[in-house]
Order: C-alpha cells, then sequence, then structure tokens
C-alpha cells in the first residue's frame, strides 16, 4: 500500500519520500516536478502521453503545470521515490541561470554521478529527519544540475507550457473566479459563462492559454489547497473535504489519492510534525 516516509515543507516548495505501489491519474503541479527513483521494482512516469522509466539510471522533470501521470511496476511491491516541488521563483531568485517559470528542456534526464550523490544526500537526510543548515543547498544544487542537463541536447526548442502570463483577459477572469470559488461548489460551464465566452469556445482558449484543460487547473489548485491544509494540525480531513465542496470525506479521499498517489491521513502522519518545518 501506498505510504509516505517524509515530506518537509519549506520556501523552495516540498519535498517528499514516497512508498508508491498505486497509478496516479493525469495531473499537474504549479512548481517545477522532478521524480527520482530509489528503490524497489523500475515504474513509469508518462508525461504528455509518453511514458518515461524510472530506475537507478534514470529521472524525470516536469515543468509546472505540465500533465504527467504515474503507473507503479507492480501493484504489490511498493517503489521507493525522492519527490521534488520545486518554487519557480525561489528556485529563479538563486538559479546560476534560468527560465522564467523553472522551464525545464526535456523530461527525460539520466542520472550523473553528482545528481546521484545529491539524491542520495537528500533522501539519507529526510529518512534520519535532519534538520541541517544544508538541506536547502542539496535541493538548488539537485535542481540546478537536472534544469542544466534537460537543456543539453534538448529535445524541443519550444514548449507549450511555458507561457510566461495568461494574455487573454476572459481567461484571466475564470482563473480568478476558479481561485475565488474554490472553496464553493464550481461550476466550470458558469465560470465560462460569467467570463464571457461560450463553454467550446472557453475549453479550447484556456488549454490555449495554459497549456492545460479547466478541469486539471482547478484540480490542481484544490490539490495544492488540501496539502497545505493537511500539513496543519487543526483542520480535520471531513471539514477539508466540506471546505473543497465534496460530497463526503470517502469522495475527497478517492480524488487525494489518484492524484497524489496515497490518502489524505496517510500525507498528514508525516506532513505535520511537531517541529514545524515549513
Amino acid at each position: 500500500m501506498s505510504s509516505a516516509l517524509s515530506v518537509y515543507h519549506g520556501p523552495f516548495g516540498r519535498v517528499a519520500l514516497y512508498n508508491l505501489d498505486r497509478p496516479m491519474i493525469t495531473h499537474a503541479h504549479r512548481e517545477g516536478h522532478l521524480t527520482f527513483y530509489v528503490s524497489g521494482p523500475e515504474s513509469i512516469m508518462p508525461v504528455k502521453e509518453m511514458p518515461n522509466i524510472l530506475n537507478p539510471e534514470t529521472a524525470v522533470a516536469c515543468s509546472p503545470w505540465e500533465p504527467h501521470s504515474f503507473q507503479p511496476g507492480r501493484l504489490d511491491t511498493p517503489s521507493l521515490f525522492l519527490v521534488l516541488y520545486i518554487k519557480p521563483v525561489w528556485f529563479l531568485e538563486i538559479a546560476r541561470n534560468a527560465q522564467p517559470g523553472l522551464r525545464f528542456g526535456r523530461t527525460h534526464l539520466y542520472r550523473t554521478a553528482k545528481i546521484e550523490g545529491y539524491v542520495r544526500k537528500i533522501t539519507n537526510l529526510l529518512l534520519l529527519n535532519d534538520e541541517t543548515d544544508v538541506f536547502d543547498g542539496y535541493l538548488y544544487e539537485l535542481t540546478q544540475e537536472c534544469y542544466d542537463q534537460s537543456w543539453k541536447q534538448a529535445e524541443i526548442a519550444g514548449n507549450p507550457y511555458a507561457h510566461a502570463s495568461i494574455t487573454d483577459f476572459r481567461i484571466r477572469r475564470s482563473v480568478k473566479l476558479m481561485k475565488e470559488r474554490l472553496c464553493q461548489p464550481t461550476e466550470l460551464d458558469k465560470i465560462a459563462t460569467e467570463s464571457g465566452l461560450s463553454r467550446p469556445h472557453f475549453y479550447k482558449l484556456f488549454r490555449q492559454e495554459t497549456g492545460i484543460t479547466p478541469n486539471l487547473f482547478l484540480n490542481t489548485l484544490k490539490i495544492e489547497h488540501a496539502l497545505t491544509e493537511l500539513s496543519r494540525p487543526e483542520p480535520m480531513v471531513t471539514n477539508i473535504a466540506d471546505d473543497l465542496g465534496f460530497s463526503s470525506q470517502a469522495s475527497f479521499t478517492r480524488f487525494f489519492t489518484s492524484n497524489v498517489g496515497l490518502a489524505p491521513s496517510v500525507y498528514r502522519r508525516v506532513a505535520n510534525f511537531d517541529r514545524a518545518w515549513d
């Protein structure tokens, strides 16, 4: 059964050790996303529907808002992964060189000796719950190494997910409405109408402007809200489900598990430390 061994929230974003043996549906993150195999059966991480193998020699990079999913190698034997969710603004402020938005040049990466060294150091610190001052530095160096490699002989010159900003005012309004109504039952057809668009035009234009569908964008906002709430001791899972407009805790748990890979209660057990790291 999928589980989390450690989750560390900080100014850089989030880093976690996940034992995964169940698939995840197509989803996205606002952050730059890096996944590294640690142990267990090799698995597959499709990005834009192109499969990428996760094993001791490889890693996978996703730019912010880039759709991806996860397929475990075996359903009866979990694999351990080090997973980074890096805030683009944090990386841009300290990076040696970076595109705005933490855009990676390609998805498939190779585990060089330097990358392997940082993966081992970060994994060990997470397993030991060690609050060393060098942790953030290791995260930066690992992200920078992966970023630099992704742009060496990049497979593509352009990236549809590298939008610096949403240019159409109607899509900007729809995003604003989604954020404002996140803790209410959200009807995308109504948001389309209030943004001055027909349903077909709204879905087509939204994807052109953001690179993803409105449903995927809204689901990402909901998961981000849930992750933030679960890292705090006060809100009950039932209340989080209610706030996000789910009809029951069970439906929220299914939604969370299909997007994150583990149940919200499992995530909370390791993310909510008495000594708050965030």
